[in-house]
């Protein structure tokens, strides 16, 4: 008989939320459905190691597992371990984290596989970045990674071994990170088995949060009767009429400003900027653009690549890509490399091709930005 024993007593405070994070949406399904609902088929029992005031909130969430029963846990992992050790039933047991909700079924079973071959099966993967030992923020010891690694769930024992480890703990009043750290302390060297780098653990507020954000925007502009240049992106073009528009008619920056909005799930430029407020008659749109990006900025997100697509007739801008896309680096704080714009023409068909005016379009992707965490700071990052 196999018990599985998923860990989901802990609070959310890295994660900057009130409650337990394993409560928490994702993609919208709370964190701890994800390990239930692998590790239901794979074992005889499953135990959800949760504090005592959420029992009820988790029992709710195992309606769909009948063989999934909440346990009270304790104010510690190991306290929450060891009452599930204690409550549990199989011959073998599984220990897994609620929030690394990416645990795949192949990971379950080659932990079943390497306790029943070798006694013991812990999920982990070598090291790829260079450790190093730090106090102070500065480095103090670089220690050759080949000889570390990084250690997951689930990890699997037999329960009368893994449970005699934690008493035999607990008597001596030892706290571990984790079962692998137990066992290695009062049974024997636990055996590794290659994990997955996709199962990793949701811990801090980026984690929760999609990593990046796509956003689109177009904008059109009619040709005047008079003037002598366009503005695109910040850079005044010779041209035989200007842009009819109450700012300065940059409708590549005014396409680029909707895109960021709409990956910050925002309302359009014409929202903040509206053409019916006298403020923004004839308007530099670059001072706009930056405004935008520090809305942005308080959402915590900001440009890395940009792709802007400007259909025109004329003025020919060519001569002037390069000289536009510096302009809108300096204003979104990127690379010029990421920022791309192509000028075409619309091969004399329909408003465009007939010189009546000129359409943009522009793509952005966004990424999430966050501030160092207070731990981080202490440690001198």
């Amino acid at each position: 008989m196999i018990s599985a024993i998923v860990c989901a007593a802990g609070r959310g405070t890295r994660a900057g939320f009130a409650g337990n994070k394993v409560l928490h949406g994702y993609n919208g399904l709370p964190v701890l459905c994800y390990s239930l609902a692998v590790f239901s088929p794979l074992a005889d029992e499953v135990l959800v190691a949760c504090a005592p005031g959420e029992l009820q909130a988790v029992g709710a969430l195992l309606t769909p597992y009948p063989n999934a029963r909440p346990v009270p846990g304790g104010s510690t992992r190991g306290e929450s371990v060891y009452a599930a050790l204690r409550a549990a039933k199989g011959e073998i047991v599984l220990v897994h984290d609620a929030a690394r909700p990416f645990v795949t079924d192949k990971l379950v079973r080659d932990c079943i596989e390497s306790v029943k071959r070798f006694g013991s099966g812990v999920c982990a993967l070598p090291l790829s970045d260079t450790v190093a030992q730090v106090l102070d923020g500065n480095i103090v010891d670089v220690p050759p990674r080949e000889g570390f690694a990084a250690v997951q769930t689930p990890q699997g024992f037999y329960r009368c071994r893994l449970l005699g480890a934690y008493e035999r703990a607990r008597a001596d009043g030892r706290v571990f990170s984790d079962e692998s750290g137990v066992y290695a302390a009062y049974a024997e060297p636990p055996r590794l088995f290659l994990g997955e780098r996709t199962n990793r653990k949701l811990t801090y507020p980026e984690d929760f949060s999609p990593a990046e954000r796509v956003g689109f925007g177009t904008d059109t502009h009619a040709f005047a009767q008079d003037g002598d240049a366009v503005v695109l992106c910040g850079v005044k073009i010779p041209s035989a009429r200007a842009l009819k528009a109450h700012s300065d008619g940059d409708a590549a920056v005014h396409a680029l400003m909707d895109a960021l909005l709409s990956a910050a799930g925002m309302r359009d430029i014409g929202f903040y900027f509206p053409d019916s407020d006298a403020r923004f008659a004839g308007a530099d749109s670059m001072k706009l653009l930056a405004e935008v990006v520090g809305m942005l900025a308080e959402k915590g997100l900001r440009a890395q690549n940009v792709s802007i697509a400007i259909v025109a007739e004329r003025p020919r801008l060519a001569p002037y890509i390069e000289e536009m896309k510096q302009k809108l680096a300096d204003v979104l704080h990127i690379p010029v490399t990421q920022i791309g714009i192509a000028a075409g023409t619309n091969e004399k068909l329909g408003y465009v091709g007939e010189g009546k005016g000129i359409t943009c379009f522009a793509t952005v992707l966004c990424s999430h930005v966050f501030p160092r965490t207070d731990a981080e700071k202490r440690r001198g990052f």
